[in-house]
């Protein structure tokens, strides 16, 4: 049978991979091919239960190689393009600024270029809250689509380029495009260097829980499932042109974090480490997701059952994250 082509770049990580599995299995109509050039944070295991699927395909592509990405869109006539690659840890931009332009700013005006010169129907940008800055701790303001864009990092400022690159192929081309902006994730298969999985793994290690300054920053999370799900009404609802504010109603302070998994596996707080705070550690992180919630997508999560189903995840998934912290995965 033929298939609708949906391009979903970047999907060998976190939530690109979680999409990626959730668009196979729910839409057996739409042939869904996974790109990913698998640099350190991509991981193909996590697809074992779909790869022999018909309705999906992996390319091993970069997505700044500009002549192979033209050809692949010319040779494929993708419908959708749901753009996640990017490289995403901000201590990594920090150390290393260079990579995070190629990738996040260049590697986007390449699939922009690709999918306008194919005609396809939707380009829907993933993006991230941080690209706002920082709130204050005043419980009563949040991020809306509306917020300037002032980023504080070279990550999230190179997703704020790619986030106006997108817009700007809106306004000058007519280029059918969504971006939406979402808060932080969490669940099955995030790579253990993020906050939530390396905590989970260190106390099951029975190893030094390293928390950053004070450890009162704060951030609202976000079930990847119900990410995606958001992203699926979005691609597939979402008016071309606008852009989406996903969040989770789930604002925790990074200890709160800490102490509820240090808790949910009966470990001692004496495991938490107060290390020197990050550079330009941004203090408050929170979304207001009205507009989404307004074309029909609500969280099904709340933090404590999201918590608590990802925590189990782990403790029964630990081959796969052992792998990742011992480097096997990469053999």
């Amino acid at each position: 049978m033929s298939r609708e082509k949906v391009l979903v770049t970047g999907g060998a990580g976190f939530i690109g991979g979680n999409f990626v599995q959730y668009m196979v299995d729910r839409y057996p109509n739409y042939e869904i091919v996974n790109l990913d050039l698998l640099t350190y944070a991509g991981d193909l295991t996590k697809h074992k239960g779909i790869e022999a699927k018909e309705n999906y395909r992996f390319v091993q592509m970069d997505i700044a190689d500009q002549p192979a990405i033209h050809a692949l869109f010319e040779a494929e006539k993708f419908k959708y393009v749901v753009h996640f690659a990017a490289e995403s840890h901000v201590d990594r931009s920090i150390t290393d600024p260079g990579i995070f332009v190629r990738t996040n700013v260049m590697g986007t005006q390449v699939l922009l270029e690709a999918s306008k010169a194919c005609g396809i129907t939707k380009f829907l940008h993933v993006s991230t809250d941080e690209v706002y800055g920082e709130l204050d701790f005043d419980p009563t303001v949040f991020f809306t689509e509306e917020t300037p864009i002032q980023p504080n990092s070279p990550y999230s400022a190179s997703k704020a380029s790619s986030d106006l690159l997108v817009r700007a192929y809106h306004e000058t081309y007519g280029f059918p495009m969504n971006i939406t902006r979402c808060s932080n994730n969490y669940g099955p298969y995030h790579f253990p260097e993020k906050l939530i999985p390396l905590t989970i793994s260190k106390v099951l290690n029975n190893q030094k829980v390293p928390v950053y300054g004070d450890g009162k920053n704060i951030r609202d999370w976000l079930h990847v499932w119900d990410h995606c799900a958001a992203i699926d009404l979005v691609l597939h609802e979402g008016v071309s042109g606008e852009v989406y504010n996903v969040g989770g109603h789930n604002e925790r302070t990074n200890l709160e974090v800490v102490k509820t998994i240090i808790a949910a596996l009966g470990k001692s707080e004496d495991l938490i480490e107060y290390v020197t705070d990050r550079l330009g550690h941004d203090k408050r992180y929170a979304i207001d997701p009205s507009k989404l919630e307004q074309l029909g997508w609500k969280p099904t999560y709340t933090f404590e059952t999201g918590i608590a189903q990802t925590i189990e995840w782990y403790v029964d998934h630990s081959d796969w994250w052992e792998s990742i912290l011992s480097g096997e995965y990469r053999k």
